[in-house]
């Protein structure tokens, strides 16, 4: 039997002719959603089994079909399976073999459902794969920022706001914040499978069916926790796939706001770290530098995940219940932004895992642009009793004085503070240094090294829960 015939047959009499070429190109979907083969051969292998149970098709029809559809799993993993444009997606596809290896038989497995609830099921059950991948890997991770942040807990650096100098912080404290982004990523993540886990199969085209399926048997059978309640929303409900992009696009976003860091950090002028080669490249025409490629890429493959949640939102905004064909446009959208986000958090996890860190560097730069101003003017407050008002103007013009004279605010002489509030005494020196700072923000989340410890020791027990 011809390709051109085997398509006609499975519209049965409506069509008296293939279709043309260009409504054939815009029409196939087998060129991308053929990474749907393990879930549309797992989903019809249950829906077999239960039509079986239930006495709508005989056992034996079925055994053949499950031998058949195994064999056909086989045939694709192997890579010698011929997939046709011709019969448009990865179901007709499969059929159609189907009823090559089987016979009639094979005409049995499409009773009481529709390619709306196939397609539908099989998408879910990739997209809940995928965000149980993409959980692991933010687990892995969160490890590495939890590695980096026990080493460094006490390592000073300048923290910023503005990129200006404000107060200093430690090194762990700011890998600690990142833990914080991936973990609320990790949550969406968990989340984001809470919702889908619900199988739309037996919904059939949109109004369920008359044949007495179990929906409840094939949903567990899939690993779903429950039928879809509503046979409409089920084949036309695509938020599963929004809410991967959306959960993609965020962490992606934080994924580029740490590899904008780790582009300023590595520069000769910041040299608060230095990447390994695994994670760099060098120049065609200038031999010393040293370019971090992995972070920059990270950084721009945001954008393009962007660009996929958008795009979807797009093609879904204007769609009437149920079905669409405009729905086609969902899986190439995710299965780009699944590849893409797993790229990135794997260059990401393995660029912080072995990156080096200059704590020295860190620390001379901790001390710039008078970032114990704030620890001054707490003191005054604190220790002298001025309204932190007046606090803050005292500290303004110490600040001024040391900028006059080139110097850190804790080398100011005791008499030229005192000449700004005559409240000031000598314990002011046990705040002004970094290292003092630091230990001192022991506030809960603070910076403070025994805080970090604590909040890494509170990451660790999560993440095995996780």
């Amino acid at each position: 039997m011809s390709e051109k015939k085997a398509s006609n047959e499975m519209w049965g009499g409506r069509f008296a002719s293939g279709p043309a070429a260009i409504m054939e190109a815009i029409n196939a979907s087998i060129g991308f959603d053929k990474k749907l083969y393990a879930q549309d051969i797992a989903g019809s292998l249950a829906h077999a089994d239960m039509l079986a149970e239930q006495g709508i098709i005989a056992r034996a029809d079925q055994k053949k079909i499950a031998h058949g559809l195994n064999t056909i799993l086989s045939e694709i993993e192997a890579g010698t399976f011929t997939f046709s444009t011709r019969l448009e997606d990865i179901h007709m596809n499969v059929e159609s073999r189907l009823a090559e290896l089987i016979g009639p038989a094979a005409g049995r497995l499409h009773t009481a459902r529709s390619r709306n609830d196939q397609v539908a099921v099989d998408f879910r059950l990739w997209t809940k794969r995928e965000l149980t991948r993409t959980a692991d890997a933010l687990k892995a991770l969160i490890s590495a920022f939890l590695d980096k942040a026990e080493t460094h807990a006490a390592t000073v650096m300048p923290g910023f706001t503005h990129l200006q100098t404000a107060q200093p912080v430690t090194f762990g404290h700011h890998c600690m914040a990142y833990v914080e982004m991936f973990g609320r990523d990790l949550s969406r993540v968990r989340d984001a499978i809470e919702r889908l886990d619900e199988s739309p199969l037996g919904a059939a085209a949109l109004a369920g069916t008359g044949f007495p399926i179990d929906r409840h048997r094939t949903a567990a059978a899939l690993g779903f926790r429950e039928p879809t309640r509503n046979s409409i929303d089920s084949v036309s409900d695509r938020d599963y796939a929004l809410e991967f992009l959306s959960v993609a696009a965020i962490c992606a976003t934080h994924l580029s706001r740490l590899a904008e860091e780790i582009v300023i950090w590595s520069t000769p002028q910041f040299a608060f770290v230095r990447l390994s080669d695994q994670f760099s490249t060098g120049s065609s025409i200038m031999p010393q530098k040293k370019n971090p490629d992995a972070a920059e890429l990270v950084r721009a493959k945001t954008g393009r995940i962007n660009g996929h949640l958008v795009g979807l939102l797009t093609v879904m905004k204007g769609l009437p219940l149920a079905y669409s064909k405009d729905m086609q446009e969902d899986k190439e959208a995710v299965f780009d932004a699944a590849e893409t986000l797993d790229l990135m958090i794997a260059a990401m996890t393995g660029m912080i895992g072995d990156m080096t860190v200059n704590t020295e560097a860190m620390k001379r730069a901790a001390g710039s642009g008078f970032s114990t101003a704030t620890d001054l003017a707490d003191w005054l407050v604190r220790e002298a009793g001025l309204p932190f008002r007046e606090a803050h103007h005292v500290t303004g013009r110490a600040v001024a004085m040391a900028e006059a004279q080139k110097k850190g605010l804790e080398k100011l002489s005791l008499a030229d503070l005192q000449s700004l509030n005559p409240a000031i005494t000598e314990d002011v020196f046990s705040v002004l240094s970094v290292n003092a700072s630091v230990r001192s923000r022991k506030s809960f989340g603070g910076t403070a090294p025994a805080e970090v410890k604590r909040q890494i020791r509170y990451w660790r027990k999560r993440l095995q829960k996780a």
